[in-house]
């Protein structure tokens, strides 16, 4: 129709809609005559006109809203064809950071007829297509757009027919990206190295990271978690190198041109994304849990830490075995560490591949604080790897048991009060992000898969495990997840399977508990309340106070501990109710009543508690986590008070570390307070000599130099001796801040220099900063190119200062490394540090045309917007 046409027809539907849809003007009876009616008013006309439209609109909108739905929804992947068997063989090209490959796929149709079969192969060139049977090999016709390979089969086959189909074919994982692509540069599948060798300090090494769908960077597949497959692979490496993946090893076979093909079998099944491989010059440290080859690889000279970082190994195994009633299922179990990991690390099947931060030498190994890490990917060998979620929407039952796993090793190996404080830590971390974020934890709707793994998927999910366990029982708990594990073994699963085992199990029907954690986002608001005019019959109020319009009204199961005559017993209730009151009954001589004590309930809390009320939870409460948050607020809140004094002594000798490590803190900002007496410093003394934990001592040392620091002098100089760099550091730190002893210093330094460890690092560097050493320039450079990670980060902030406050150090040098690492390096935190130093040279020629540059080429929005800050007051000037 023309257009003219088209208007006229769009306003006789709206006059039609309002005639039929708007409700008549009521006239007043007493002024209606019998027969007559009376006409709108044209402002009613224009208000009923406007309604209208603004209902159309309304409409409009949210059929929008629930297309696009429709449209986001992220299914599971259709099967298609049955993946049985992948068998590779693989060349690497390092100067042009290509693999070589030769696939060779049994496959089946998965019910229906196929006659086309699809792969993903991601940034391939694509040699030769062929099938074989018992007589022939056929060559095949294929379409491929890069990412996608369609192979056109000879004939329709069923799902009685297994076709072995053949790929010749050229991986370029790290061909150069479309700069628009977010995802990149961690989905590249394949990683090479240090490939050309030029960077002195970095090995040579290939690795691969599979998840969620790049390890069709590699190899062709169909790369999605629903997908199960057995595989051999065998890798062409040179002599000098290690090479690992899943599974065995089942022979190596010399070449005379100085290679070596090691051939690796898989003979159970599993997902796609968790094949992996890794090459490069490891050092072996072997270990055993029964008959099972337990090994760990590091660089050579982090052997002797790795054999402290992973000695836990073989327990942890056993400990997960025995509570889950499932032995370790699979036939080896390797972890290795690598250089530029893309994440913390992955639980590939049989071999966890770990970021350079567990490369850790004789002494760092000392204060390694990477047991929940290793405790994580193990327990996806059970929850992730042997059972595994069918799409990524359903992620959480892979990340939130992994999370959990972490609050299961410490509550065994270091007891309860370590686990509920990491529990405790991780529901802080989900509360950070819920500030922005709240979704669903199975999530169908989401912009990029990737996006699947936050802390919701982890922090959120482990919380929730800990709920159900509470609310189950440990029995229930640990034989509902026994049923979960063998009834869906090799197989996928999704939320309901594991609502269903805990059914099973308990009898119970927990649609309501899963409904409103897995199925619904948020987290409840409490405010709590307690009246205790009653001694013997204490009352406690909740109310809910989160928004009801996005987030659900909880039903949640609580207990209370009552604290009497020097004995503790819980009662349990479940509050259902938005606001709902609790008569507790404790009975007379009650000394202490607490809810939810050791913060089991994923809730933020809003409740007030005066001084008395957290002088009596520190004395009391069993939990070390409870104690914990009572001396926190009575140190912040109350730090005035004659009462701290009280409470001292026996913070500093409570039996759980974070309680002592807490007040030591404290005190240190307090030596000037008239707190710490005779009998005080003395326990604090005793401390830095003798407590069991690392971390504790090395702050009571800071407490002492804060307090006295001539007085310990010696002691300090004692301590830079001690192996824990944690002491070390601290006690270095103690010295190098006392006035005067020039001499003595310079011989520490010069003792010392070759260290590579932050904690011993920092203290020198301001040493020869504030005395303004301008000899030693050369030795900041080399720490630069030899630190990497959170050190690097940490050393960049000393390495600027230094050159821009002392003169003689020649700066150009600096500067030109500082713009390196600002533009080039993969850390983004990293690239901030550097561009931060840049500015103590700001005012030199070039270098803010330098800083300027690297804001410009900053890909990572967050952080180029902190280098828009910086620069705002210049970019304004100019």
């Amino acid at each position: 129709m023309p257009y003219q046409h088209w208007v006229r027809v769009i306003w006789l539907v709206l006059w039609v809609h309002i005639i039929f849809s708007c409700k008549p003007l009521q006239v007043p009876k007493e002024t209606k005559n019998q027969g007559e009616v009376e006409s709108p008013t044209p402002q009613v006309m224009e208000n009923n006109l406007e309604d209208s439209l603004k209902g159309l609109q309304e409409r409009r909108e949210l059929q929008a809203a629930k297309e696009y739905g429709i449209q986001q929804y992220r299914p599971s992947r259709q099967r298609g064809f049955d993946l049985i068997h992948t068998s590779l063989q693989l060349r690497f090209d390092y100067q042009n950071r290509q693999v070589s490959g030769k696939a060779q796929l049994s496959i089946k149709p998965y019910f229906y007829d196929q006659e086309v079969l699809i792969l993903d192969a991601k940034d391939f060139e694509i040699h030769h297509v062929w099938m074989e049977d018992d007589k022939d090999t056929l060559a095949l016709a294929f379409n491929y757009n890069k990412e996608k390979l369609k192979v056109f089969l000879p004939e329709v086959f069923t799902k009685e027919d297994t076709l072995n189909i053949g790929i010749e074919y050229t991986a370029m994982s790290e061909r150069e990206p479309d700069p628009a692509d977010r995802t990149i540069p961690d989905t590249k599948g394949l990683y090479f190295i240090n490939s050309d060798g030029l960077e002195s300090n970095k090995p040579v090494q290939i690795w691969t990271q599979g998840e969620t769908e790049n390890s069709s960077k590699w190899f062709p597949t169909i790369d999605s978690p629903n997908e199960r497959q057995t595989h051999d692979i065998q890798l062409r490496v040179n002599q000098e190198y290690l090479s690992l993946s899943n599974g065995e090893l089942i022979s190596q076979t010399r070449h005379d041109d100085g290679s070596r093909t090691d051939h690796w079998r898989m003979d159970l099944p599993h997902a796609p994304y968790l094949s992996a491989i890794v090459i490069g010059k490891f050092a072996e440290i072997r270990d055993t849990y029964g008959d099972l080859q337990v090994n760990y690889y590091v660089e050579d000279k982090f052997k002797k830490g790795a054999a402290k970082v992973f000695e836990n190994t073989p327990e942890m195994i056993r400990f997960f075995s025995d509570i889950l009633g499932v032995e370790f299922p699979w036939k080896k179990y390797d972890q290795v560490v690598v250089r530029d990991f893309v994440s913390g690390a992955m639980e590939n099947t049989t071999l966890s591949i770990f970021m350079e931060a567990l490369n850790l030498n004789e002494r760092e190994a000392l204060d390694s604080e990477w047991e929940y890490i290793i405790a994580h990917e193990l327990f996806h060998q059970w929850f992730g790897n042997y059972v595994t979620p069918e799409s990524w929407s359903n992620l959480p039952l892979n990340e939130s048991f992994a999370d959990y796993s972490e609050y299961l090793w410490f509550e065994h190996k270091e007891g309860k009060d370590q686990a509920d404080m990491h529990h405790f830590n991780a529901m802080e971390q989900y509360f950070e992000e819920a500030k922005e974020k709240q979704v669903n934890m199975i999530r169908y709707y989401y912009e990029d898969k990737e996006d699947m793994f936050d802390n919701h998927s982890y922090a959120k999910g482990g919380r929730i495990l800990h709920m159900l366990r509470q609310y189950v029982g440990d029995e229930a708990f640990f034989k509902s997840l026994n049923l979960y594990l063998t009834s869906n073994a090799f197989s996928t699963v999704e939320i309901h399977h594991l609502r269903l085992a805990f059914e099973e199990i308990t009898g119970k029907d927990l649609n309501w508990f899963f409904n409103q954690w897995f199925l619904e986002a948020g987290h409840p608001t409490l405010e709590i309340s307690w009246d205790v005019e009653d001694p013997g019959n204490h009352l406690l109020t909740i109310r809910q106070k989160q928004d009801l319009d996005d987030t659900p009204l909880y039903r949640l199961s609580f207990k209370v501990g009552i604290y009497k005559n020097g004995k503790k017993t819980e009662k349990e209730f479940i509050l259902e109710n938005s606001f709902q009151q609790f008569a507790i009954e404790n009975g007379e001589n009650t000394d202490f009543v607490i809810f939810d004590e050791n913060r089991a309930i994923l809730a933020e809390q809003i409740t007030y508690r005066g001084k008395d009320r957290l002088l009596d939870q520190f004395k009391w409460a069993e939990s070390g986590l409870a104690r914990v948050e009572a001396l926190d607020s009575l140190t912040s809140l109350f730090s005035e008070a004659t009462h701290l004094s009280e409470i001292i002594m026996p913070a500093l000798d409570d039996p759980f570390h974070v309680v002592r490590e807490l007040i030591l803190h404290r005190l240190s900002g307090w030596t000037d307070r008239g707190f710490i007496n005779e009998r005080i410093e003395e326990k604090i003394l005793e401390m830095a000599e003798q407590d069991a934990r690392n971390a504790v001592r090395a702050v009571a040392i800071e407490v002492l130099a804060n307090l006295a620091p001539l007085k310990y002098e010696t002691l300090f100089y004692r301590l830079i001796n001690e192996p824990s760099y944690q002491i070390a550091g601290a006690a270095l730190t103690a010295f190098m801040d006392l006035e005067g002893n020039g001499e003595k210093k310079q011989e520490i330094f010069d003792r010392t220099k070759d260290e590579g460890n932050i904690r011993m690092l920092a203290p020198l560097a301001d040493f020869l900063t504030e005395e303004e050493i301008s000899e030693e320039e050369e030795w900041f450079h080399e720490k630069l190119q030899y630190l990497n990670g959170e050190s690097l980060y940490y050393f960049l902030g000393y390495y600027g200062d230094y050159f821009a406050r002392v003169e003689e150090a020649g700066e150009q040098k600096a500067v030109e490394n500082l713009y390196d690492l600002g533009k080039d390096h993969r850390e983004n935190y990293v690239r901030m540090a550097a561009f931060q130093s840049l500015f103590g040279f700001i005012d030199e020629v070039g270098v803010l045309k330098m800083a300027i540059d690297l804001w410009k080429g900053e890909k990572d929005e967050q952080i180029k917007r902190y280098q828009q800050y910086y620069l705002e007051p210049y970019l304004e000037e100019d």
